[in-house]
């Protein structure tokens, strides 16, 4: 017991100041820029530069319901189903299940290509017909969810006119 007290402080001091000093963090964030300054995150660590982004276009209607992968830039396509690709009766096009079969197909293929991570864009008809997305798009997001996709961003893209096109029917409307 030869050492005083202030020498134990100092000891437990730089043992803090070590382990909240940043000599080895910045080791391991990696090569700092030289025209910013800024220190820059290293290959190994940052998962996202690894990630393969695409984006799911999900057309759902009353009739049918569509889902097709494409890249960023909505130019080429990865992958493409619909429901009537995996029902046999017409009016089960537009159902969750052929939405969620249809989903899941396309993820599948997108998956065999690289895809790891998506953003999403739910479509209803739009226009002069229905704002609202089909009973399929739900199904179709849940399917994509749990494929294993990191999903990005959800977004609506139903085309909404600022002033309409005129409805069809006519002037004094359908008459049945």
């Amino acid at each position: 017991m030869g050492v005083p007290e202030e020498e134990l402080e100092e000891e437990e001091g730089t043992e803090e100041a070590t382990a909240e000093g940043s000599p080895e963090v910045e080791e391991e964030q990696g090569p700092a820029n030289v025209t910013t300054g800024q220190i820059t995150p290293s290959l190994e660590d940052d998962e996202s530069l690894k990630e393969k982004w695409a984006v799911v276009h999900i057309y759902s209607s009353y009739n049918n319901t569509i889902v097709h992968i494409t890249d960023l830039t909505g130019a080429e396509t990865i992958s493409f189903s619909s429901g009537g690709r995996h029902v046999k009766a017409d009016r089960f096009e537009a159902s969750p299940y052929a939405a969620m079969r249809s989903a899941s197909a396309a993820s599948d293929v997108a998956k065999g290509k690289g895809i790891t991570a998506v953003h999403i864009k739910v479509r209803a008809v739009g226009g002069t017909g229905p704002r609202t997305p089909g009973p399929g798009a739900q199904a179709a997001i849940r399917a994509i969810a749990r494929s294993g996709f990191r999903i990005g961003r959800i977004e609506d893209a139903t085309p909404i006119p600022h002033d309409t096109t005129r409805k069809k029917g006519g002037r004094r409307g359908r008459r049945a």
